[in-house]
């Protein structure tokens, strides 16, 4: 049974609030970021605080306009959109404005427009039309291949604009995934290849190889409970490791140590093959494939290090990994974010008061690092205000996705708590130097008209299903 309701009196006025103190926020900060004193209003559109004032209102017509349209028209047109947005993704590639080595805007007038920003409702708005439709499993191969083209085919494309910071936003939909039934082995998979990548570049390779086959030893007793089967599978690695060390030796064979270890663990990997195919000793093709799999990235990680990440990209992963030092190059703008917000202290040093900020000594202070901008004038109290919120603005959501009698609305609704999760957690860590300078903005806070825009739209999408749960009475 259907019945008719008043959207306004029914929309998570709650979310709404929390969404205008961080709009607010973002505002005065940008505000303070880049405050001139020839120019003190703060509505003043020569000046970035003018012009996102002038992307808020229009952000409020946009969450007004979003949330009187039907619910229906979002599940309905959702694949439309999401080629909508694919093919502007395309010619933006092709014909866009290039901003900092990343071609990813296009331009009318004074006006730019950045359709990745975009893909990430269309694409949250797919998945959920996806995976509410009958007949799907995720037990299935040609699901994954789906969900693979959903996620993969804008990320794709995003990556050769050169807008590697955009492009990884998309890895957070594997939260929806698994909420929706993704086993939790595929995780954990995608974790320990992250690890091991970041191992390979630390680590030499040889101590990488110990450790994996440790590992993989670990898993043979995890998976069967037998230590029968760790001892065995031990004794004929080092048996087949002495005999190839001593061919070496006895035949003086210049033969580099990776390939003699490499070349004992085949010799016994097919020893243990036959011995666990006559004792029946489950998942030991898996494990061995797992096994070699993992020693193939650790040789190729160097390789794709090298030729698939820009130079900038190196040198900021190495900075942060300790493997060089370049203070005043790749590890500029991570120092001075960390000293403006170290020189915050508990209360901060008031606001338009803060010395690094004032001087532009942060590059991207108004976008990308807006958050050294709020601890050095706020302190660590007013960065645990802005945390608070963003911690209770996911809790909030994530609450209304679970009350959700839609499986579509559900599903969006855990798409844009990943992606808002994503944005907030990997932008504060890059301003305090936890993770790579990766360039994403920090949602409803930095200066910008499609970031705004695009999250305003993602939310309010949201909380427009939200209230249509009501329709249905069960």
């Amino acid at each position: 049974m259907k019945r008719r309701i008043n959207v306004w009196s029914n929309i998570d006025w709650l979310t709404v609030v929390l969404y205008l103190f961080l709009v607010f926020l973002g505002w005065i900060n940008i505000y303070s970021a880049v405050y001139n004193e020839e120019h003190q209003s703060i509505f003043d559109f020569s000046q970035r605080y003018g012009k996102q004032m002038i992307w808020i209102v229009a952000a409020f017509v946009i969450a007004i306009l979003i949330t009187i349209i039907d619910s229906n028209f979002y599940s309905f047109f959702a694949y439309f959109l999401h080629f909508v947005i694919l093919f502007l993704l395309v010619v933006v590639t092709l014909f866009g404005t290039e901003i900092h080595g990343s071609r990813a805007w296009l331009e009318f007038g004074n006006v730019r427009f950045q359709p990745a920003e975009f893909a990430k409702i269309t694409t949250a708005l797919a998945l959920a039309r996806y995976l509410s439709s009958h007949n799907v499993s995720m037990n299935r191969l040609k699901t994954y291949l789906w969900l693979g083209a959903i996620i993969l085919v804008p990320m794709a494309i995003i990556l050769l604009q050169n807008d590697a910071g955009s492009a990884l936003v998309f890895v957070a939909f594997v939260l929806v995934l698994y909420r929706q039934g993704l086993p939790l082995g595929v995780l954990l998979f995608g974790v320990y290849v992250v690890a091991l990548f970041i191992l390979a570049l630390i680590l030499e390779k040889l101590f990488v190889i110990f450790g994996t086959v440790a590992l993989a030893l670990i898993v043979l007793w995890v998976l069967n409970k037998r230590f029968r089967y760790v001892w065995v599978a031990a004794v004929i690695m080092l048996a087949s490791g002495g005999l190839f060390y001593g061919a070496k030796q006895l035949f003086d064979l210049n033969i580099p140590i990776y390939f003699m270890i490499l070349g004992a663990l085949v010799f016994s990997s097919i020893f243990y093959i036959i011995l666990s195919y006559w004792y029946k000793v489950p998942r030991v093709m898996i494990l061995l494939l797992l096994l070699f799999g993992s020693i193939g990235l650790t040789y190729s990680v160097d390789h794709v290090f090298n030729n698939f990440l820009e130079t900038h990209q190196q040198k900021r992963i190495n900075q942060l990994l300790g493997l060089e030092s370049d203070p005043l190059g790749a590890g500029y703008n991570v120092n001075q974010s960390k000293i403006a917000i170290g020189s915050g202290r508990l209360t901060g040093k008031g606001f338009l008061n803060g010395t690094q900020t004032k001087f532009d000594f942060v590059p991207e202070q108004s976008t990308d690092f807006i958050f050294c901008t709020i601890g050095e004038e706020w302190g660590f109290v007013g960065s645990l205000v802005l945390i608070s919120l963003f911690i209770m603005l996911l809790l909030r959501l994530l609450f209304l996705a679970e009350r959700q009698r839609s499986i579509f609305s559900r599903i969006y609704g855990y798409g844009l708590i990943s992606v808002l999760l994503f944005h907030f957690a990997i932008n504060i860590g890059m301003t305090i130097g936890l993770v790579p300078v990766i360039g994403i903005p920090l949602p409803f806070i930095s200066y910008g008209g499609s970031s705004l825009w695009a999250f305003t739209i993602m939310l309010f999408i949201f909380l427009r299903l939200d209230v249509s749960r009501l329709k249905v009475l069960r």
